[in-house]
């Protein structure tokens, strides 16, 4: 393909903490995350109008000119179709409300490497962030613990603590927080989960209190601390 002298998006790497604010804001596809950082994924995707350009907490996006490959429609047309066709149910957001859950989970999905930073959500009510045991653990877990809240659960002993980081850090700049729990168990493992969300609230500018439960193997709440 013959290239032409256009405008088309530049993105620094040194700059861009891979936050994913300029995925969702750029309509044709041309950004994605790859291994922690935005990249123009296809010269012929990106239309060079800048839309992603104000969504960059960092001001690692900038418009260039220089000799790229076209804007093809029919590439972008057809790249959409494909991601949609590849788009798991399990990744769409939906809030259905309590009333029409037999305990009190209002939405889907639940695990925190699902749940899309955007998801509109997370913005209706306060958050909980649950190791995934606790659920199970506790057994009033939906009347005491999650009734007025949304739900994120996940397991840090058994996930990546760096993408739980990243994940919080996108939902807590992408939606003010309004109040926060994070209910763990009693167990070495599960003390990285309320680091890993301090960290993060921090890195998006939210620095909020919060209150973290600790349940024990046999059931009960056995510690409840402000952080």
């Amino acid at each position: 393909m013959a290239k032409i002298l256009r405008r088309i998006v530049e993105i620094d790497e040194e700059l861009c903490d891979g936050c994913g604010q300029c995925v969702p804001a750029c309509a044709e596809g041309a950004i994605q995350i790859i291994n922690g950082k935005a990249r123009l994924i296809a010269e012929p995707l990106c239309d060079g109008l800048g839309a992603c350009l104000g969504h960059c907490p960092r001001g690692a996006i900038k418009l260039i000119e220089r000799e790229a490959a076209p804007f093809d429609e029919k590439m972008v047309e057809a790249f959409l179709a494909q991601q949609k066709a590849k788009t798991c149910p399990s990744t769409q957001a939906k809030f259905f409300g309590p009333s029409k859950h037999k305990g009190t989970l209002s939405h889907w999905p639940i695990q925190i490497r699902l749940v899309p930073p955007q998801a509109p959500f997370l913005k209706e009510r306060p958050l909980m962030i649950a190791a995934d045991c606790v659920g199970f653990s506790y057994p009033d877990f939906h009347q005491k613990l999650l009734t007025g809240k949304n739900l994120l659960i996940g397991c840090p002993k058994f996930d990546d603590p760096e993408a739980y980081f990243q994940k919080f850090k996108e939902i807590f700049a992408a939606n003010p927080v309004k109040a926060l729990t994070v209910a763990i168990m009693e167990v070495p493992c599960c003390r990285g989960l309320p680091v890993l969300v301090k960290k993060a609230l921090e890195a998006a500018d939210q620095k909020i209190p919060f209150k973290v439960i600790v349940v024990s193997p046999a059931g009960e709440i056995v510690n409840e601390e402000n952080w």
